[in-house]
């Protein structure tokens, strides 16, 4: 049987006070919009159907960039007119048959198994319902039970209902699953008399109950699957429960975080036995961290594997970007230090506070414990890089790579202008600029001579 997914983002979001159309507001580091989108993937519905309004183009363009391989489609609700409008947007585009799941953009946090209970409980036939029971139902549409508490007879909206059925805590999520042939059906017979003049998606209970469909409900484990976000408050408060619930989960699996209140992923991360991570970090895209490694306080990483027992010291920031960056086993990063794109570091390496890694590998052993810059570099195992030495790797257009043997010494300040190699076991003389090639073996020197001039005077201020 066909399934259609339909995903409600044409709001303009009034109350996020911003340009930026709702669906689009960040959620661990996510357009909220793609999270709904990336997790009912696993659905393998036969198309995915966005209903976009306010800011259309924007959200258009980004979900395809975000989802190249998916099947979405998009069409426009314009002017916003309701949620029953919003869908009757996508009817043109929906099949005769199957089974039509309605979700929303701004509730990112829906799981991929509660969409499935809420299609399993359509089974093709009947109109399901994901409805949740809330200590505070303000803003949310009520569910109205028959005498027996058993059938579903209306979703009243909040602005419309009585002070009794307000006094109703079992709430409609704005998400259900309906057979796609009936749906349309029920979508071409609404109108909007009521108090906003709008199109309501919940009065099609009242037509199912009247066609003799079944009204089915299924609920979420959780109510932040259901959670929607209409304020950059809701949107805070969310991100908060989310964070901690992934913390939680990691550290039922044994990681070590020194508070679970002050911790963001922001992707995905993979942590082995005996890993230790300080407050204030952040991780982005895909981490992965061996055994015993240990994060300090206020790093951010993204895009990066760790080996085991490796030491990141705090305020160290790795961004591996869409290249990745590694980290071998036992080595030592920053405090203050930055691995960017293509930074390939091997066992026991050492860089420290504010050094920078660009596209480079440095072998088994290797240090550059204080303000260098390696940008497009090769370094051999144990070499020593002196504080304030920096490969000039860049000639104006073009970029050109440095080639470190085993055993070379750097001076302190150094200029090393690539191309250019030093061979093994070389030493450069501190505050040299290189640009040939140094031979192995040799103490290489380039600056110019000290001179001491006597009788020189400073130059002074003009009087005035």
């Amino acid at each position: 049987m066909s399934l259609s997914i339909v995903i409600m983002a044409a709001g303009k979001g009034t109350r996020m006070k911003s340009s930026r159309p709702k669906v689009l507001h960040k959620l661990a580091g996510r357009p909220m919009l793609a999270h709904v989108i990336g997790t009912t993937a696993s659905l393998q519905a036969d198309q995915q159907v966005v209903v976009t309004g306010h800011g259309a183009e924007l959200v258009e363009s980004s979900m395809t960039a975000a989802f190249a391989q998916a099947p979405l489609r998009f069409v426009r609700q314009e002017p916003q007119l309701g949620t029953g409008h919003a869908v009757q947007q996508a009817v043109p585009v929906l099949p005769e048959g199957g089974t039509t799941l309605i979700l929303n953009g701004d509730t990112p946090l829906i799981e991929a198994s509660t969409a499935q209970a809420l299609v399993d409980a359509c089974a093709g036939e009947h109109l399901a319902l994901l409805t949740i029971t809330l200590a505070d139902a303000t803003g949310y549409g009520r569910i109205v039970r028959d005498a027996s508490g058993e059938q579903v007879l209306a979703i009243v909206e909040h602005k419309d209902a009585s002070p009794a059925q307000r006094d109703i805590r079992e709430v409609y999520t704005g998400m259900m699953a309906a057979p796609t042939a009936r749906l349309k059906q029920w979508l071409a017979r609404l109108d909007n008399r009521n108090a906003q003049g709008e199109y309501y998606l919940t009065d099609v209970v009242a037509m199912a109950q009247a066609d003799g469909v079944k009204v089915v409900a299924a609920q979420p484990k959780d109510e932040v699957e259901v959670l929607g976000v209409n304020s950059p408050a809701q949107l805070a408060e969310l991100e908060r429960r989310h964070q901690r619930a992934q913390a939680n989960r990691l550290m039922e699996q044994g990681v070590r975080l020194a508070d679970p209140a002050r911790f963001d992923l922001r992707g995905s991360l993979q942590c082995g036995a005996d890993v230790d991570i300080d407050v204030n970090c952040v991780f982005e895209g895909k981490v992965t961290l061996a055994d015993g490694v240990q994060i300090g306080a206020n790093c951010v990483i993204r895009n990066a594997t760790i080996g085991a027992g490796t030491v990141i010291h705090p305020f160290t920031h790795i961004d591996g970007d869409t290249q990745g960056a590694t980290v071998g086993a036992g080595a030592l990063i920053g405090p203050f230090a930055r691995l960017r794109p293509g930074a390939e570091l091997g066992d026991e390496v050492h860089i420290g506070n504010f050094v920078e890694v660009k596209n480079s590998t440095l072998a088994k052993g290797a240090k550059a414990n204080h303000l260098a810059y390696l940008g497009d570099a090769t370094v051999g195992e144990r070499v020593n890089y002196g504080a304030g030495s920096i490969t000039a790797n860049y000639d104006g257009a073009n970029k050109h790579r440095t080639v470190i043997g085993n055993d070379v010494h750097v001076g302190s300040n150094c200029v090393l202008i690539a191309p250019i190699q030093l061979g093994d076991g070389a030493t450069i003389g501190g505050g040299s600029t290189i640009a040939k090639d140094a031979p192995a073996g040799q103490l290489t020197v380039a600056r110019a001579k000290q001179v001491s001039l006597a009788g020189w005077n400073r130059p002074q201020k003009a009087k005035r």
